[in-house]
């Protein structure tokens, strides 16, 4: 996921979103342990997908404060 695509979604998407790519991180984790993880390569993909997302929404709530000051 691009960060352009990250930073046009709502906050209440990009949560949403976040909480989705946390589940199927954890999901993927649990593959691993059980050595049934097909590629492996996805769980930094996520990993990056969440950080990127968790970054997007303190901007926007540090926008949104700073707008209602």
């Amino acid at each position: 996921m691009k960060i352009q695509e990250i930073r046009e979604m709502t906050a209440k998407e990009l949560a949403s979103r976040k909480h989705e790519l946390e589940h199927e991180a954890f999901n993927l984790r649990i593959q691993k342990q059980g050595g049934q993880l097909e590629k492996p390569h996805l769980l930094t993909v996520i990993r990056r997908d969440i950080a990127r997302i968790s970054t997007a929404l303190t901007e926007k709530t540090k926008a949104a404060a700073g707008a209602s000051k």
